[in-house]
């Protein structure tokens, strides 16, 4: 549930933001170039937030305020930008498209859609295994992580 509402907090802070800075401008420009205007920022501070944020501090604004940590898998240390960029563009690609694949997924159980059940549906959340992301991070708490870096301190005096 941390993870979600981690999601969630990133997502409000980054389209808040983003509609302040570009407020200005919309109102005088038309309807496609004010999406236009509103999408730059948007991922611009997306991109600061999930991947320059990460690298810094260990963790996005959203999973700062919940308390998690991303770390790199095996070794629980920070992950490297190359993984942080991959995570960040699997993120961009896959959240928008759940309710869609929610949508073939349930059609698919009614029978109302011809053909099986999409792939990506019958697999489940590429996250839930269990946290971890195509891009080899992982998302845990912070008292855990500190909690297991105690742990390996111990067993290597």
């Amino acid at each position: 549930m941390r993870r979600y509402l981690a999601v969630g907090l990133d997502c409000y802070l980054c389209l808040v933001t983003a509609g302040l800075l570009a407020r200005p401008h919309v109102d005088a420009t038309p309807f496609p170039k004010g999406v236009a205007l509103l999408l730059g920022p948007v991922l611009a501070i997306s991109f600061l937030n999930q991947v320059v944020l990460t690298a810094l501090v260990g963790a996005g604004a959203g999973k700062l305020i919940m308390g998690i940590r991303v770390v790199s898998l095996p070794d629980g240390g920070r992950p490297g930008p190359g993984q942080l960029v991959r995570r960040w563009l699997h993120g961009l690609c896959w959240l928008p498209l759940q309710p869609w694949y929610g949508l073939r997924a349930h059609l698919a159980r009614t029978g109302d859609s011809p053909g099986p059940a999409p792939r990506c549906c019958e697999e489940g959340d590429p996250y839930a295994e269990p946290f971890a992301d195509p891009a080899g991070v992982r998302q845990v708490r912070r008292s855990d992580l500190s909690a297991h870096r105690r742990a390996a301190a111990g067993r290597a005096a």
